[in-house]
């Protein structure tokens, strides 16, 4: 029986190619580049950690409640076309993204996606991909609306409006063509329901009954604990919290997180967060002069693609005093490669499918390239 699961688990770990090539990269610079305990735990980024398993937990708790379900079987009957649909999709996820960080609006937005695939026909693949650009793109704007800005906005000393309006140029130029390309990538369609969900004259079948109500209220009232308990830095408290509620009341949800998803990210923490602190990186990144605005565009939004974009800005924010032309740089590198932002890989993994990443490359790519020269001289102009 042991050896049966242990099989499982290996089967399942060969699947995992994101966690073993972050690992074998951890692996790898351990042995060339051997440092000190204190600087593994500083990479782990334990508190992100927590945070995610306390989001992980809290909306599988809901979805286990079949909520989602629900509010996926109601909006889309009241939804007459794939792309209003779809814009809706992805303004919200956008808007959100300002508000609670783009990351946690991915754990709430793509679950509902996903729901929308199971009642009607959509390209589910595809709308998850816009919104994790759309997280990306609204969250610029935001000083909270991900790591790096909550960062660089800190160091800046900036006031909130100060730095609103100095990211306002970049989040138009994202935004628009964000919007313009999900009208053009959606068709105008009606869309059509599984006939096993076809509307009823009933309002319970249209509308029906969660499986587990109280389930889906108490996870709920945790996730909304969560997002606080994370805005006050109190990443600790809010995992120990939903761990403790679900031990105590339904260890079932617990086995249906997915546990790998963290281990990737663990992995990848502690691999980038290495490479970027490498001395053969560091030593190039220290060739190049950052006081020139072009360079700190092209090489904070460049280096994004290869080190995360959170690591590069903690990095770059060394060798700069202009912290908010850092921040456009990295929120521009969150697009391309899927590695450029955590929320690309949090978006991909919760949509499931085999051979997202390539999808999401083929449209992301795309997308900088456009994208950064656009706000490039949105920045020169507007800025």
């Amino acid at each position: 029986m042991l050896r049966a699961r242990v099989r499982r688990w290996f089967a399942a770990l060969l699947q995992e190619r994101l966690l073993l090539i972050f690992g074998l990269l951890a692996l790898a610079l351990g042995v060339v580049d051997p440092r000190s305990w204190g600087h593994y735990r500083g990479w782990l980024d334990l508190p992100t950690l927590l945070g995610l398993v306390a989001l992980l937990v809290s909306i599988e708790g809901i979805r286990s409640s079949g909520y989602v379900q629900q509010a996926a079987q109601a909006l889309t009957r009241r939804m007459r076309t794939l792309r209003g649909l779809a814009l809706l999709l992805v303004s919200a996820a956008a808007m959100l993204s300002m508000l609670l960080t783009n990351d946690v609006s991915l754990f709430l937005v793509v679950p509902l996606t996903v729901a929308f695939g199971a009642e009607a026909e959509i390209p589910v693949l595809r709308l998850v991909i816009f919104e994790a650009l759309a997280v990306n793109a609204g969250s610029t704007l935001s000083p909270i609306g991900n790591p790096q800005n909550l960062l660089l906005w800190q160091r800046s000393g900036l006031s909130m409006v100060e730095f609103l309006a100095a990211m306002t140029p970049a989040f138009l130029v994202m935004t628009a063509m964000l919007l313009a390309l999900t009208w053009f990538a959606f068709p105008a369609r009606a869309l059509r329901l599984d006939e096993s969900d076809a509307p009823s004259t009933s309002a319970s079948a249209r509308d029906p009954a969660p499986k587990r109500p109280m389930l889906g209220v108490v996870a709920g009232l945790l996730l909304a604990a969560t997002v606080v308990l994370l805005q006050e830095g109190r990443a600790s408290l809010a995992c120990g919290l939903v761990l403790a509620v679900f031990v105590l009341t339904d260890r079932g949800v617990l086995k249906q997180v997915d546990w790998l998803l963290l281990a990737t990210f663990a992995a990848m923490f502690l691999g980038l967060g290495h490479l970027a602190q490498w001395p053969p990186v560091q030593a190039l990144v220290q060739t190049l002069d950052w006081k020139q605005a072009w360079v700190m565009f092209l090489g904070g939004t460049l280096l994004s693609q290869f080190i995360s974009n959170v690591p590069t800005a903690v990095l770059l924010s060394h060798y700069t005093t202009d912290y908010t032309a850092l921040a456009v740089a990295v929120n521009v590198g969150g697009f391309g490669l899927g590695i450029g932002s955590l929320a690309n890989l949090i978006a991909l993994r919760l949509e499931g499918s085999r051979g997202a990443l390539g999808a999401f490359h083929r449209i992301s790519v795309p997308f900088l390239l456009v994208c950064a020269p656009l706000v490039w001289l949105a920045q020169r102009v507007l800025a």
